[in-house]
């Protein structure tokens, strides 16, 4: 089953969602809220996989509450206002669903959670995280990284055929964010993906072709792996 919550200012817009998800058998929709602080609060205290957010609310535009957020759920946007499909798949929504909508469009919506939520599974592997920079949330690809760069107070994300992300975030709350098994810290500024490393030589780490140098309280650790 999928836990779920639902956000959305119209009450009646709510009900429909729970009778809705009363009709998946995959949807366990755990609460609904009418404001997005709420819904925030229960999120931090009750992790849940799957959101169906509103789009034009009072207060926080639903967009934004989503680019905001710093937790991997997935979300479905529920709105009146077709206008707003083109920035909903910017943020990478499972579905855009155009009210009225109906319980076949609302279980074809449904059914792509389910799938993604399987395919996460299945893998078993953290496939991507979601940074915010630019104001604007990001998910990058963990396949796309090819390393990350400390700056002082931000970090620098080159990322394969894409153009490089830089954020105001520290290399231990960046590494905090990765998997253990597949990235590792080489230098003071530097953090490289296990997989992408071509050749390690003369204190020194080749990456496509970035050669990134190996700092001396590190080189244990390489040592470990290699």
């Amino acid at each position: 089953m999928i836990k779920a919550i639902a956000v959305d200012d119209e009450p009646l817009a709510l009900k429909v969602i729970e009778h809705f998800c009363r009709q998946s058998g995959i949807i366990e929709l755990e609460k609904t809220f009418t404001n997005t602080a709420e819904a925030l609060r229960h999120i931090k205290k009750f992790p849940v996989d799957l959101l169906f957010l509103d789009i034009q609310m009072p207060g926080k535009n639903g967009l934004d509450f989503y680019r905001q957020m710093d937790y991997d759920i997935m979300v479905i946007f529920t709105t009146a206002f077709s206008e707003y499909a083109v920035e909903g798949f910017n943020v990478n929504a499972i579905d855009y669903l155009l009210k009225p909508f109906s319980l076949k469009r609302f279980l074809t919506a449904t059914d792509k959670a389910f799938k993604e939520m399987k395919a996460r599974h299945t893998t078993g592997e953290q496939q991507h995280i979601l940074i915010r920079a630019d104001y604007k949330l990001h998910r990058i690809d963990m396949e796309d990284i090819l390393l990350i760069e400390g700056l002082d107070d931000y970090i620098r994300i080159h990322l394969k055929g894409k153009s490089t992300i830089t954020t105001r975030l520290s290399m231990k709350n960046i590494l905090e964010k990765l998997p253990e098994s597949g990235f590792l810290r080489v230098h003071r500024s530097y953090i490289v993906p296990l997989r992408k490393i071509k050749t390690i030589y003369n204190k020194t780490i080749q990456i496509e072709d970035f050669v990134i140098p190996i700092g001396d309280t590190y080189k244990d650790e390489i040592n470990k792996h290699f």
